[in-house]
């Protein structure tokens, strides 16, 4: 809660001033008691009229069904709003006049007439004080000025009358604490009502500079009876009721009446620290409003939580209910404040939400052994003193040595107070074994040669074509003609596995016909090997001719007879660096000629 709440109430409207009319509204400041109810409605304020902003005509006829009308004057600057605590079980609306003549009302500035399903505690304008965010049954604040004059009016729909308070709000009783709203509206020889808490010190004064005696009364809702004794101009008031007081003077007597009302104050009774595993990630407050209130009446208190004893004593910055924990230890503030004067408080007791430190998983959940060693280590390498260890294994030490590939299970367990947190992790053991390059399919198109290599196991592999950075794909496109070396390395340290091929671009079919077009087979790239040797094949494995860098085609000729049209084979091989020859291998080393 962002604001101070101010509120005014009293504890018994069976003897507070009810006003049905608008003409008579019942004036209200920064002293004023406010608590009330309805007793059906007088004149009809709206002249017959439906609708009144969002108030309706009711089925008595009129807007008022039981309405109960107030007056209040600004004298500062600020955001305010005002709260109407009701039963949950009753339906009530408002509308609120910027006005100062109830003749000319207008459409009201804040106004609500949704009915209380939700059964909501309060109603009004601002925020709603017990916390929640949902209520529809409040309006945006108002921004005030000193000098703006309002007409409230409450009127109840449901016709059970349990009563209710208003309660003002808002930062303008921050910023003006006891003046924010004008008291001088409220002509009274003993000022305006009072709102007192059951320990507080009310003294009523009238001193008038020409009385010759004084008379005090009091009036528990049968009418006033003389409380004899008291003469004097002060009285000490220790009770809630209307008192009245008559002024004897020469000129005439005088005679002023204010109501006093005084509320218990509540008790918070002591909590109970609560402790909490870290996976708990809220923690629902207002679960511990019966141990605060014991045997006290909820409906009669609200229990807010704050995060320092400063807020808790001012009531404001409540925490919300569904409080966000951390890890460690937390000192909450409980203040407990009385729905007829939240000026009755009590926030003596604190508690403490203490949180486990969180469990985490800072350590591999996939842990890779090579098949030349023998073990590898597992777990929490940089353990935490606090918590305890224990595996699937039956060892209870944050790392263990493990051998065989599988699912090792660790469990990690601290203690809170009395509360043990634990949490599971699995830590898989994976064999990796090093890579084995078991093909390499090269699609020498000559335009946009590829290569794709392909290896024995599934493992975590990086490729490497000659120098060029390493990449994860087993492809490489746009390989140029020749010698290539291809590398294969595994990511988890397992060795590498290199190939070297040979990439040459050749036709697959020629037409040896004389047409000047495709005549001639060949073969490109061959330039870029050490001493190349082809070789041309029949299908019965005859050999009919050999090429070198310097003769690179064959015209479909053997020993001067035109071949037959089919399909013939060739094999290419080279000399190494360190000069031994070698027969290319992965090369798709046939072709057609065709008549």
């Amino acid at each position: 809660m962002r604001f101070i709440l101010f509120l005014f109430l009293f504890s018994n409207f069976s003897v507070a001033q009810i006003s049905p009319d608008c003409s008579t509204a019942i004036p209200i400041c920064n002293n004023t008691p406010v608590n009330s109810g309805t007793d059906n409605y007088g004149v009809d304020d709206f002249n017959g009229n439906a609708r009144s902003g969002c108030l309706e005509r009711t089925t008595s006829g009129a807007i008022e069904s039981n309405s109960a009308w107030y007056r209040f004057r600004t004298s500062a600057t600020g955001q305010l709003g005002f709260n109407i605590s009701t039963d949950i079980a009753e339906d009530w609306d408002f509308a609120l006049y910027k006005t100062n003549d109830c003749a000319a009302l207008g459409e009201p500035v804040r106004c609500n007439f949704l009915d209380n399903d939700d059964q909501n505690s309060f109603l009004g304008v601002g925020e709603d004080p017990t916390g929640a965010t949902n209520n529809v049954q409040y309006e945006e604040w108002l921004s005030v000025v000193p000098g703006e004059e309002y007409y409230l009016l409450i009127n109840n729909f449901s016709n059970i009358n349990s009563g209710f308070s208003i309660q003002f709000s808002g930062d303008v009783f921050i910023t003006n604490p006891y003046d924010a709203l004008d008291c001088t509206i409220i002509s009274n020889l003993l000022g305006p009502p009072i709102a007192a808490c059951e320990s507080d010190f009310i003294m009523l004064d009238a001193t008038t500079s020409d009385a010759l005696s004084y008379e005090w009364y009091r009036n528990d809702g049968s009418g006033y009876s003389q409380i004899i004794g008291e003469v004097n101009a002060t009285l000490n008031v220790l009770n809630s009721s209307a008192y009245r007081v008559v002024v004897n003077r020469a000129a005439g007597n005088s005679i002023s009446d204010v109501q006093v009302s005084f509320t218990p104050n509540p008790i918070a009774n002591p909590i109970q620290d609560s402790y909490f595993c870290f996976d708990d990630l809220t923690f629902e407050l207002n679960s511990l409003d019966n141990e605060v209130l014991g045997t006290q009446d909820p409906k009669a208190y609200l229990v807010t939580y704050h995060a320092t004893f400063t807020e808790a004593v001012t009531g404001v910055n409540s925490l919300a209910n569904s409080h966000i924990k951390a890890a460690g230890t937390e000192t909450i503030y409980v203040r407990v404040s009385s729905f007829a004067n939240p000026k009755c408080y009590d926030a003596s007791q604190d508690f403490q939400l203490i949180v486990s430190e969180q469990i985490v998983q800072d350590f591999p959940e996939t842990v890779y052994l090579c098949e030349a060693i023998s073990s590898a280590i597992i777990g929490d390498d940089t353990p935490n003193a606090n918590f305890t260890y224990a595996w699937s294994t039956g060892e209870n030490t944050p790392t263990i040595s493990v051998t065989d590939s599988g699912v090792y299970t660790l469990v990690i367990t601290t203690t809170v107070g009395s509360l043990v947190c634990s949490a599971s992790f699995n830590v898989a053991l994976v064999i990796s074994k090093s890579p084995k390059i078991t093909g390499v399919h090269i699609d020498d198109l000559q335009a946009d040669n590829s290569v794709v290599v392909s290896t024995e196991l599934a493992g975590d592999y990086e490729y490497q074509l000659d120098d060029e950075p390493y990449q994860s794909s087993p492809q490489f496109n746009t390989v140029l003609p020749g010698m290539h070396t291809i590398t294969v390395n595994d990511l988890e340290g397992c060795g590498i596995a290199t190939e070297t091929i040979v990439v040459v671009g050749f036709e697959r079919f020629f037409t040896p016909n004389g047409d000047g077009i495709n005549d001639i087979w060949s073969v490109s790239g061959l330039a870029t090997l050490d001493t190349p040797i082809l070789l041309i094949f029949d299908r019965y494995g005859k050999l009919l001719q050999q090429l070198n860098s310097s003769q690179t085609g064959w015209d479909g000729f053997y020993n001067g007879i035109q071949m037959p049209a089919s399909d013939y084979w060739f094999q290419l091989s080279f000399l190494e660096t360190d000069g031994s020859r070698v027969t290319a291998k992965y090369i798709n080393n046939h072709f057609s000629l065709k008549r």
